[in-house]
């Protein structure tokens, strides 16, 4: 009978989830759903972790998403490691957009230069995804990503009223696509 006990006891030992990798805004972690949850089934003291974390956390921009990789050991200890926020994140903050294009290969939602395509280079050359690749390599990644997202990567410095003239243009684009949308969903409602 002790036996079958300690089989089951190691078997509920083995089924937890002993590593979690996710995105959490700096320090804004809650008990509360999506984290919560998840860090429950992994028997993890959810308030420990959500104090530790928002105070590693205190020194970086509040809801900065950062991700975070958790281990769990099995005396329910934990260890986060953080890593650099992601490139969208960082190329959409050095482009002052809130949403990358609708349909990147046609539109641009903001423009960068070579030196901000550089400084976010610096900045995710440090996470462990692009520790074997070199500096032109990282860059050609984020430029890579910033033509997915719609950002116009430009060598020269971008003047003042170019950047206003840019973006009041964008406005227009972006309010004549949220009524088209609502347009759409009117349309639909209606069909029903």
């Amino acid at each position: 009978m002790a036996a079958k006990r300690a089989a089951a006891q190691m078997m509920d030992k083995v089924k937890r989830k002993t590593f979690l990798k996710t995105i959490i805004p700096a320090g804004k972690a809650t008990p509360a759903p999506p984290l919560g949850p998840e860090l429950g089934q992994m028997q993890v003291q959810i308030a420990a972790f959500c104090k530790d974390f928002n105070e590693k956390t205190a020194h970086i921009k509040p809801g900065v998403p950062l991700p975070t990789e958790i281990s769990v050991n099995p005396d329910r200890s934990f260890s986060i490691k953080l890593l650099n926020p992601p490139l969208s994140y960082l190329l959409m903050q050095a482009a002052g957009c809130n949403k990358g294009a609708s349909k990147p290969g046609s539109q641009i939602c903001g423009m960068i230069t070579l030196k901000h395509i550089y400084e976010i280079a610096k900045i995710k050359g440090q996470d462990p995804a692009f520790t074997c690749m070199t500096l032109e390599q990282v860059c050609k990644t984020v430029i890579g990503n910033a033509h997915k997202i719609g950002i116009k990567v430009v060598k020269d410095i971008i003047t003042v009223e170019e950047l206003a003239e840019f973006k009041e243009q964008r406005a227009q684009e972006v309010a004549a696509e949220e009524a088209e949308l609502e347009e759409t969903r009117l349309s639909k409602m209606l069909r029903l």
